[in-house]
C-alpha cells in the first residue's frame, strides 16, 4: 500500500470520528473505504525474507476475499511496518497502530519475542494482536487480546521428538538451536520430550541469527558423538549447519524442526540436505481441496512459484481475519469477541479452523513426516536414510 493510501486511510477515519461516527458491524455496508489491518513483520534485516513470504499470502488471500464479495462490500487491506523482527521496533509500530483509530486489527510479529514485547501495548489499548506465527506458548498468555493460529512449541517439539526417536530409532541426540527466546523454549520442550521417549542428549548447543560459521560449534557436536543430529532453525541457518556439518564430517541422520520447511531450504542446502528428516504442519501433497486450491491460486498469481508454510500461515491468517471482521465489524472489542464466536474457517493448516476460547489458539494441525528424496520433500516411507 502506498503512503498516499494510508494517508487517506487514515484521514478518513479521524473524519468519521471527528464527526462522531462509531464505525460498528451495521456500519460495514454504509462505507466505501477499505478495512485496515496492521501487520509488523520483517521487511529488512536477517528475517526480511519471511516479510517477502507474507506479503504472497496476504496477497493472494486478498485476491480471492475481494473477488468474493469482500467485507459486505467493502475492501480489507492492510499496512505492513517493517519491524525487523526486532522487539524495539515492534513496540514502536504498536504504539503507532494503537493509536490510529483506522487500524481495527493487527497481525504479527514474526517472532515471538518481537510480538511479546510489544504486547502489552495492545493489550491495554484493546487492540487484538494477531500473532500468527507466534508459537512461544506464552505468547497468547499476555491478556485476551492475543490470538494465534500457530501450533504452540509444547504441542510442536514432542512432535518432532517423537519422529527422531520413536520413529527413526535415534538414541543420542546432538541439539542445535537458535539462541532466542523461541529456540530457547522450543529445544527445552524437545529435550524434555526426547528423555520421555527414552533418548540421551549428548549435547546442546545454541546460535545466534546472524551467525555463519558454525564449524567450531560441529566439531564439538562431532566429539560427543550423538547418532542424530537436531535442528530448531529456520530454513537459511538450517541449510548453511546442514552444508557445514557434511563439510565437517559429520554423517549423521539430521532431523529439523518445521520452521525450516521450505522450497529455499532444499535450493540453499543442495546436496547437503539430501536425506535430512522434517516434521512439518504443512505439505502441498496433501489431497485436501484447501491446500490445493492454495497451491494453485499461489503458482498461477506468482508465474509458476511453489509456496512454502509462510506463506501458508499468511493465506491462512489474512482469511481468518476476514472471518472474525465479518463477524465483528471494525469495533477492536467486537473483533476480540469474534474470535470467541468463529468457527470452521477453511484452513490449508488446520483443514478447518476454530479457536480454542481457553487457550486462544487452533488445535488440529495435520502432522507430516517429511524426508529430502533426490532434492524434494517426499512423505518418508519408513525406510532408513
Amino acid at each position: 500500500m502506498s503512503n498516499i493510501d494510508r494517508r487517506t486511510l487514515v484521514k478518513g477515519s479521524l473524519a468519521a470520528m471527528m464527526a462522531g461516527t462509531t464505525f460498528s458491524r451495521a456500519a460495514l455496508a454504509q462505507s466505501s473505504e477499505p478495512i485496515l489491518l496492521g501487520v509488523s513483520g520483517p521487511l529488512t534485516g536477517p528475517n526480511a525474507q519471511y516479510g517477502t513470504q507474507w506479503k504472497q499470502g496476504f496477497d493472494l488471500a486478498l485476491d480471492e476475499i475481494t473477488a468474493a464479495g469482500g467485507i459486505n462490500g467493502r475492501k480489507l487491506a492492510y499496512q505492513f511496518e517493517d519491524s525487523q523482527s526486532d522487539p524495539r521496533q515492534s513496540v514502536a509500530i504498536a504504539q503507532k497502530f494503537v493509536s490510529n483509530p483506522a487500524i481495527v486489527l493487527e497481525l504479527g510479529d514474526f517472532s515471538s519475542p518481537a510480538s511479546m514485547a510489544a504486547s502489552p501495548i495492545y493489550q491495554r489499548a484493546g487492540l487484538v494482536q494477531f500473532g500468527f506465527t507466534n508459537s512461544h506458548p506464552d505468547f497468547t498468555k499476555g491478556g485476551d487480546f492475543m490470538w494465534s493460529t500457530s501450533v504452540s512449541q509444547a504441542d510442536e517439539q514432542p512432535l518432532l521428538a517423537s519422529y527422531a526417536v520413536r520413529r527413526l530409532g535415534l538414541k543420542k541426540l546432538a541439539v542445535l538451536h537458535l539462541n532466542t527466546d523461541w529456540g530457547r523454549t522450543s529445544r527445552d520442550y524437545f529435550v524434555n520430550a526426547a528423555k520421555e521417549y527414552g533418548a540421551e542428549i549428548a549435547v546442546t548447543e545454541g546460535y545466534i541469527a546472524e551467525e555463519r560459521d558454525f564449524r567450531s560449534t560441529l566439531v564439538r557436536v562431532r566429539d560427543a558423538n550423538p547418532d542424530g543430529l537436531i535442528l530448531i532453525s529456520y530454513y537459511s541457518d538450517g541449510a548453511l549447519i546442514a552444508r557445514q556439518a557434511r563439510q565437517v564430517g559429520l554423517k549423521q541422520v539430521i532431523c529439523a524442526a518445521s520452521s525450516v520447511y521450505s522450497p529455499k531450504f532444499l535450493e540453499l542446502g543442495g546436496e547437503a540436505v539430501e536425506d535430512v528428516h522434517v516434521g512439518t504442519r504443512y505439505f502441498p501433497e496433501d489431497p485436501r481441496p484447501e491446500v490445493q486450491k492454495f497451491i494453485s491460486g499461489f503458482k498461477k498469481k506468482y508465474n509458476g512459484l511453489e509456496p512454502d508454510a509462510f506463506n501458508a500461515y499468511a493465506y491462512d491468517a489474512m482469511n481468518m481475519a476476514a472471518a472474525v471482521v465479518r463477524i465483528g465489524g471494525t469495533d477492536r472489542k467486537a473483533i476480540r469477541d469474534a474470535f470467541t464466536k468463529v468457527k470452521d474457517v477453511p484452513s490449508v493448516i488446520f483443514g478447518t479452523a476454530t479457536f480454542d476460547v481457553a487457550t486462544r489458539r487452533v488445535k488440529g494441525a495435520m502432522n507430516a513426516e517429511l524426508v529430502v528424496r533426490k532434492g524434494q520433500f517426499a512423505l518418508w516411507d519408513g525406510k532408513p536414510t
